[in-house]
């Protein structure tokens, strides 16, 4: 005799759910935990975030350097709890470190994936400010 599948029972609070039809009305939202150095990384307008993705493409540190300065002219981050001063330090000490550690291609390449978060996160600004939702 051949046993049915059993349908699938709900998930206990904080497991996900498996096997679940998606109309169950679970809803799961994905959120990226950022260090400090990675949320003080500003949003800028598409053009500037550009540039320093260039200027992070040739000499490693230059492109955060100059992005440090823009959380001076207003531009936000993923740190609202920060005081602006601290926020352009940490963004300062990241391009440091992409200096200094640029002899050994690490810097370099911790500069260009920097410049490349920048053109994402003023992509992201960009469509939420299409959007309305711009904070």
């Amino acid at each position: 005799m051949e046993q049915l599948p059993k349908e699938a029972e709900p998930a206990a609070a904080g497991e996900p759910s498996r096997g679940t039809a998606p109309s169950s009305g679970v809803v799961v939202q994905v959120r990226e935990k950022k260090g400090p150095l990675r949320a003080a990384i500003p949003y800028m307008p598409f053009p500037v975030a550009v540039i320093c993705l260039f200027l992070n493409t040739f000499v490693p540190g230059l492109g955060t350097f100059v992005s440090a300065f823009t959380v001076l002219c207003g531009a936000r981050t993923d740190l609202p709890d920060r005081h602006m001063c601290c926020v352009f330090w940490l963004n300062v000490a990241a391009a440091l470190i992409q200096i200094l550690t640029a002899i050994v291609m690490v810097g370099w390449i911790m500069s260009i994936f920097w410049g490349m978060d920048m053109v994402i996160l003023a992509t992201e600004r960009r469509c939420r400010a299409a959007d309305g939702d711009l904070h």
